[in-house]
């Protein structure tokens, strides 16, 4: 065990050797000392008093990465991004009061899209406690509904365990944030180090595995069903498990629609593909699920962006619906057969059911299906319009990007058209390789989640896909970037706009264009002069001509993050889409043009 630089005031070794070491130190010193035994080797955070003593043996630490973010909530989704490109625990750290409350957002966001993250953060002392003291606030009580669960730990020797607890809780199950707010006289306090410490969790027990019967009626449904519909969310890829995915699907010839959290889990080149569903879904993945008579729905939430009108949605399928979450199963859609376990596990299995179905000589037959299923992708793939006065169409630049850049980078998205473009005309065949903010949908999320991703993945390519609104949110983490020594690329499709919600007022409130706005035709800012000022490389591509050599050129600088301002013309619109509340049955691939369901029988 690393002896961090504190002072001991004694050390004792038990006679026992599998007994645990023992050392007195503070509090803050036995927060530092537990993160390093739980592996931790970066933190992203912000001092400020109350944290302050966990500061002062965290200077000393060999084995912890301290992070200088410029805002908590740059910290929060930084956090998301390492744990989303590495698989392990995110951590944040803040003080109290505004410090606490600036990781609200990103601990929201990490709660909507199963990010195993810990967020920590000190509180003024505990006789202060309740008292509207200077910088207080009531952490616990206001993050409540949007963690996996939290802690107040007012005396030291609650420390270590407190840090094991969270860090299980955070990384179990389905992950999720776990806060740990910290007494400021708890840091400063004398305990008793010891490690491993003994988790006291008796109502926290995860089901992993699934029940061998709702397995066995899961793969007969399969077998009977003559429109199956393999529908995968992001729990597929939390569970690791998208090679056993990819030989369900093959085994059993069933199409696969991913969702915005699942893309790259199967990978788009693959024949069974039939793309992502929903509100901006290809009109293949949104068809197959209208006219689908079986969902097999794994690790996904029957989210209302995928499903559109609820009553509506695939109104002839029976639902097989697993989830590690039970919370989730029936919760929006009734599950004919609700299996919950690790999609590891369940995948796993039905690949064995299904097989023992095929050795008895009852084998799906989904040959009329597919033919109705191709016919969608022919007549109606994903495509743009490009601009008479040569102006940039950004799906073109997600298009060169994809090509250019290739399959095996990391591809960051904040949120709005550019995520939906970023979605629909990049190529992803790993899982992981895109990271979004799905559930919150939070403005801001690209950089500081990108730069997260390039510190757990520091060989990797890592491109933060942003819009100019989302942009000016959070660009001040380019700064710590640029300290850092993390040189993530960022494309910015500049259209002037708040463009999500330009387009919603184009479609839905008759062009009247109230505060959206962003005054490009002024540069206010300069982008390019942005990215000087923040120490970065500054590119700007107006014409598609200039597309490949500016990725290209972007692509060379691996020192400093670089960024480039993509100027797209502003009435670029995301298609296919389903308005917000009206059935999938109503999806447009372009304006005022819907698909001809009719010839499917």
């Amino acid at each position: 065990m690393s002896a961090d630089s504190s002072s001991h005031t004694s050390h004792s070794r038990s006679a026992t050797r599998n007994e645990p070491m023992t050392e007195q130190m503070t509090g803050a010193q036995a927060l530092v000392r537990a993160l390093e035994q739980v592996g931790v080797d970066t933190v992203f955070g912000i001092p400020g008093g109350a944290i302050l003593p966990a500061y002062d043996p965290l200077y000393d630490s060999t084995k912890v990465r301290h992070v200088l973010v410029r805002h908590e909530q740059g910290a929060g989704h930084a956090a998301e991004g390492y744990a989303q490109a590495t698989g392990r625990v995110g951590v944040c750290m803040a003080t109290s009061g505004p410090g606490a409350t600036n990781l609200v957002t990103p601990i929201a966001d990490a709660y909507m899209d199963s990010v195993p993250m810990v967020a920590i953060t000190g509180q003024v002392s505990s006789p202060l406690i309740g008292t509207d003291a200077f910088q207080e606030a009531d952490i616990s009580g206001i993050t409540m509904p949007i963690t996996k669960h939290n802690f107040l730990v007012t005396d030291a020797d609650d420390i270590p365990r407190t840090i094991a607890e969270a860090f299980h809780i955070a990384s179990t199950g389905r992950p999720g944030p776990v806060l740990v707010d910290i007494a400021k006289d708890a840091l400063q306090a004398m305990t008793t180090f010891s490690w491993p410490p003994v988790m006291q969790l008796p109502g926290y027990r995860p089901v992993t595995r699934p029940h061998s019967k709702q397995i066995r009626e899961a793969a007969r449904l399969m077998t009977d069903a003559h429109r199956p519909v393999l529908y995968v969310g992001g729990g597929v890829h939390k569970a690791g498990a998208s090679a056993e995915l990819r030989e369900l699907a093959e085994l059993t010839g069933i199409p696969v629609v991913t969702t915005l959290m699942a893309r790259g889990t199967f990978p788009d080149s693959h024949p069974q593909h039939m793309g992502m569903p929903g509100m901006h879904g290809s009109v293949s993945a949104v068809g197959a699920l209208q006219r689908s008579d079986l969902l097999i729905a794994l690790g996904t939430r029957f989210d209302d962006r995928v499903t559109g009108q609820l009553a509506s949605f695939a109104p002839h399928a029976k639902v097989i619906h697993a989830d590690i979450d039970p919370a989730e199963i029936s919760k929006n859609r009734h599950a004919d057969v609700p299996i919950v376990g690790d999609c590891r596990e369940v995948i796993g299995d039905l690949i064995k059911a299904v097989r023992n179905e095929i050795n008895e000589g009852r084998k799906g037959d989904y040959a009329d299906w597919w033919k109705i299923l191709n016919g969608y992708k022919q007549t109606y793939p994903l495509g743009y319009e490009e601009f008479a006065d040569g102006s940039l169409a950004p799906q073109y630049v997600m298009e060169r990007l994809s090509d250019i850049v290739g399959p095996d980078a990391f591809y960051v998205a904040g949120v709005g058209q550019h995520q939906m473009w970023a979605a629909q005309f990049i190529g992803y065949e790993r899982p992981g390789t895109f990271i979004n903010s799905g559930g919150a949908g939070t403005m801001g999320f690209a950089v500081p989640a990108a730069m997260g991703a390039k510190m757990g993945r520091p060989d990797a390519t890592v491109w933060a896909i942003d819009g100019d609104g989302c942009f000016q949110m959070t660009n001040q983490e380019l700064a710590t970037c640029a300290i850092e020594g993390v040189p993530i690329k960022v494309a910015v499709i500049n259209n002037g706009n708040l463009g999500m919600v330009r387009q919603w007022q184009t479609l839905f409130y008759d062009e009247r264009y109230s505060n959206t706005d962003l005054q490009r035709t002024r540069r206010i800012p300069d982008f390019v002069k942005l990215a000087d000022a923040y120490g970065c490389v500054g590119l700007r591509c107006e014409r598609p001509g200039d597309v490949d050599a500016t990725i290209r050129k972007a692509m060379e600088i691996n020192d400093v993050p670089v960024v480039v301002d993509f100027v797209v013309h502003q009435d670029a619109m995301v298609w296919p889409m389903v308005a917000a509340g009206t059935s999938n049955d109503d999806i447009k691939y372009a304006r005022d043009m819907a698909p001809k369901w009719e010839n499917e029988e």
